[in-house]
């Protein structure tokens, strides 16, 4: 019996059926094999068996890494797609060890680490700013390439474009405002095209990272089954022609966000973006109307209520970001104000589930035991506090 047969055939069987753990790692092979479409590659029926073999427990995220490169070293009969496959198997194990991280340097230096992670045992330019300039030529543009940033420039450009996501507020903006600039900012690091080869693997990487960060679930299926999609809507952004009278397009991007961050049902296919799109794929239809569970008003009423993806129906949550506020709390601060002896309860009611499900998070993030150790909402928490006090 074959090590596929064994296991489940595919992720989506893991992601019904699956316990936690398995359903977790499904949905990160997925993505990461998924990624892999942006540059036209698919990975080996071996790649997908070690992953299996990975989901349900039996070898680590290393163990399998070493499998595939094992795999390619002693293989004897030579197919005419190996190299490829090669790159798109050790690519997506790369992914899925990244990914299977919480961590996050959120600086020019920790986005090209994330480049030569995701190429390790690939290129040897992995982890490198390209020094030359480069231009590609776009089935979605009809042959004509986007003007990516001068080489001499790039260091510069991620510095500052990274600088300024730092010190931007996501607080008291509607959604819309949010995704619009969650939008530009993974448009414009794009556009420098810092490396070689492998920038939109990396800059997804970097993002889905970096919105993890800051409070987001992210549905890692829009970039398993719609990364060409994503790349194109990036080209997209990216592209002026004066004489063919187009201008810079970010709705396009905008809808893959609002797919993956609210949860909306924008009909995700590349017909839509190509330039001489015909009569009939020129709206982008969605393609259903979204559903969106809803925020009570006021803990434990629900009479008020707010139509938000970015919501919660849990009540201790609701009420610990209410008390939150735009404030940073002490865990002895947060039980004065409710009213609480028993520190246990509070962990196991409020602070733990707000904290897993994105809306709290620590002041000293790699310091738990922190003697000063104080906590806020992210991005997501900050939202729906907003969105509360404007039904007050």
């Amino acid at each position: 019996m074959s090590d596929i047969k064994q296991h489940y055939t595919n992720f989506d069987e893991y992601l019904r059926q699956g316990e936690p753990s398995q359903k977790e790692k499904a949905s990160i092979w997925q993505t990461a094999i998924g990624l892999q479409a942006v540059d036209g590659l698919q990975t080996s029926d071996y790649l997908k068996a070690t992953a299996c073999k990975h989901i349900e427990g039996e070898i680590n995220i290393d163990e399998a890494r070493e499998l595939i490169t094992s795999y390619y070293q002693s293989k004897t009969q030579r197919e005419p797609d190996d190299e490829e496959k090669q790159e798109a198997d050790k690519v997506s194990a790369n992914i899925t060890k990244i990914l299977s991280s919480q961590t996050l340097d959120f600086s020019t230096g920790g986005y090209v680490s994330v480049h030569r992670r995701v190429f390790d045992g690939v290129f040897k330019h992995a982890g490198k700013l390209r020094d030359y300039d480069i231009t590609k030529r776009e089935w979605v543009l009809d042959g004509d390439t986007v003007n990516y940033l001068n080489w001499e420039d790039l260091r510069r450009a991620i510095d500052y474009d990274i600088s300024q996501e730092k010190v931007f507020s996501y607080k008291g903006i509607s959604t819309d405002a949010m995704v619009e600039h969650i939008t530009r900012f993974v448009s414009g690091l794009w556009q420098i095209h810092a490396f070689c080869e492998g920038n939109t693997r990396t800059t997804a990487v970097f993002t889905i990272l970096y919105l993890r960060s800051i409070g987001f679930k992210v549905d890692n299926s829009l970039f398993a089954h719609h990364s060409w999609y994503f790349r194109n809507a990036l080209v997209r952004a990216n592209y002026k022609n004066a004489l063919k009278g187009i201008d810079y397009t970010f709705v396009y991007l905008e809808r893959f966000f609002r797919n993956l961050l609210l949860g909306e049902k924008w009909d995700l296919r590349n017909r839509y973006l190509y330039i001489h799109a015909t009569d009939e794929w020129k709206v982008q239809p969605k393609l259903h109307p979204t559903s969106t569970p809803q925020v009570p008003h006021k803990y434990p009423t629900s009479t008020p209520q707010v139509k938000d993806k970015l919501h919660t129906s849990n009540p201790f949550i609701l009420e610990l970001i209410k008390i939150i506020g735009d404030k940073n709390l002490s865990v002895r601060e947060m039980l004065s104000v409710i009213g609480l002896k028993e520190r246990k309860n509070f962990l196991d009611l409020y602070l733990n589930p707000a904290i897993s499900e994105g809306y709290v998070c620590l002041l000293y993030p790699n310091s738990p035991r922190h003697p000063r150790q104080k906590y806020l909402l992210t991005v997501k928490g900050l939202a729906v506090y907003d969105e509360c006090n404007k039904l007050k």
